[in-house]
């Protein structure tokens, strides 16, 4: 399948490059001919530019990741307004700008419910719910926090998962890196994806969550800046909004299946949760949290990216929509993207949505490469070397970057597409991780024998139901399996297995008071 996806990807761009070239091969477009070499070295030089920002930026970040604290959750010294940034430039990646954008082609609403839609949920939720108490809490990682409430088992076992699921996740931003290069430059895919790889692993490896935050805040401000200028291009095309809506399918701007079976809501409901509720418990976004000066600037950064995400998280939607009415029958949908902006802007423009799109894509690899390192250094090293400096934690924390990028890359080159992989690897952590970590600390009676029980069913679910039942949505059941096993176990072992007090990493216990991110902001600690 891999090679069919390939070939696909590599038409699409062939054509695209021959549209372009046979327009400006007709007489009237004859003068310009020479415009094609300055237009094409405008988009290398800024592309190129860009890149050479993201490293410097890295290198600059070094100096402060003196130490794995630094390193992994920036001293927990983020403001306000660049963890608002990194939370909602680790969100918005390839998944929101080739995949969301290709989903909504054809498919409206209901076929993107996952992204944005889940992911405004989920933003909005950590804040609410979660950002203060694991702020609180002075962690590093989730699986640091699994392993204090239940055990080391429960702590491994969650390391498991979010590897898998990082490893996946990097893997379709590489693949998005190299399908946006091999569109708008003609570099080869592959080498593309090489490329994007190496990138964003020198200024991730070189600077940790201070290079993962400095470029998100650059990456935000020129995410914006190249949907702002192609949206309104587009929109115009179409002959404005209203001739815009009125050529659309009749349901695209429905929001709940038409029909009412079991068939149409399970799906529907797995696209919620997937992202929604199953990503509160990802370590890249909590790692926002962690590394937030105090719990105030946690809950609101994660109210801000939420409505950042709503709002900014749209464009790319709408644009696949309305490239379903002036480029329709598309073979490849996550095309949709790249064949709005050749057709609508000039070098200079272009220049600045390729460096959007790349900006998108870098700022969710370096994030999911981070906290990938972050489990690494903290969950499973200590697993096999209970006692290890501080020196070789952050050589640890540094060497797990490019180890993990390898993985992706190997995975991105077998598995090139971008939707469904982000969807797939974010599964797991809805499956396995999700239940026990909320109920940690919103259920007092949370126990490890209910979390273990919970984790164990939910990666037999995860795994097994496919070879079972073909498209089963298995990490909706999987969830809802955990969450009744965990209920159904944990007061039958209560006398046997009592439940632990939740732990700061100093070792207090923590009272399960001020938790909710209410308007008016609470107290800040």
């Amino acid at each position: 399948m891999c090679r069919e996806v390939l070939t696909a990807l590599a038409a699409v761009s062939c054509r695209l490059s021959l549209t372009k070239r046979t327009r400006r091969r007709t007489p009237k477009d004859a003068p310009r001919e020479n415009s094609v070499l300055s237009d094409q070295t405008i988009v290398l030089i800024a592309v190129g530019f860009y890149l050479i920002l993201m490293i410097a930026l890295g290198f600059y970040a070094a100096r402060k990741a003196t130490n794995s604290t630094e390193f992994m959750i920036a001293g927990r010294n983020l403001g306000l307004p660049i963890a608002s940034a990194t939370l909602f430039a680790t969100w918005f990646g390839a998944g929101t700008i080739m995949g969301a954008a290709g989903a909504a082609y054809g498919g409206g609403f209901l076929a993107v419910i996952a992204d944005p839609f889940g992911a405004v949920l989920c933003l909005f939720l950590i804040g609410f719910i979660l950002a203060r108490m694991v702020r609180r809490l002075k962690l590093v990682t989730v699986t640091e926090f699994l392993e204090q409430k239940y055990d080391r088992t429960a702590g491994m076992l969650g390391a498991i998962g979010l590897v898998l699921a990082y490893v996946g996740w990097t893997a379709a931003q590489f693949v998005a890196f190299g399908f946006i290069l091999n569109t708008f430059t003609g570099v080869d895919i592959e080498t593309g994806i090489y490329v994007g790889a190496a990138i964003v692993l020198i200024y991730t490896t070189s600077g940790g969550m201070w290079a993962v935050a400095l470029t998100d805040f650059v990456q935000m401000i020129i995410i914006i800046a190249g949907l702002a200028v192609l949206f309104p291009l587009a929109l115009a095309d179409v002959g404005g909004w209203d001739a815009f809506t009125a050529a659309l399918p009749e349901h695209s701007f429905r929001m709940i299946p038409l029909e009412t079976t079991v068939e149409s809501w399970i799906p529907y409901i797995r696209d919620w949760l997937v992202i929604g509720v199953g990503s509160m418990a990802a370590q890249d976004t909590l790692q926002r949290s962690f590394a937030s000066k105090n719990e105030n600037v946690a809950q609101n950064s994660a109210y801000i990216a939420s409505f950042g995400y709503l709002t900014i998280g749209m464009i790319p939607v709408l644009l696949g929509m309305i490239g379903y009415v002036s480029m329709p029958g598309l073979e490849d949908p996550e095309s949709v993207i790249p064949r709005l902006a050749i057709e609508h802007l000039p070098p200079v423009l272009m220049a600045i949505f390729i460096a959007a799109l790349l900006a998108a894509i870098m700022s969710s690899s370096d994030s999911a490469l981070l906290a990938t390192s972050s489990i690494v250094t903290g969950s499973i090293v200590p697993a096999i070397l209970p006692s290890y400096s501080e020196k070789q934690r952050l050589k640890v924390a540094r060497w797990s970057i490019p180890i993990t990028g390898a993985l992706a890359l190997v995975v991105g080159l077998e598995l090139q597409v971008v939707y469904e992989l982000v969807l797939n690897a974010l599964g797991v952590i809805l499956a396995v991780i999700v239940v026990p970590t909320i109920l940690a600390i919103w259920w007092p009676r949370a126990n490890r024998a209910g979390a273990l029980a919970a984790m164990i069913t939910g990666y037999v679910v995860w795994i097994g139901l496919p070879f079972l039942v073909e498209d089963s949505s298995s990490d909706f059941i999987a969830f809802v399996a955990g969450l009744v096993v965990m209920l159904v176990v944990t007061p039958l072992t209560q006398k046997i297995d009592p439940p632990k007090p939740v732990r700061n990493v100093d070792g207090e216990i923590e009272p399960l008071t001020d938790r909710l991110g209410v308007l008016g902001f609470g107290k800040n600690k």
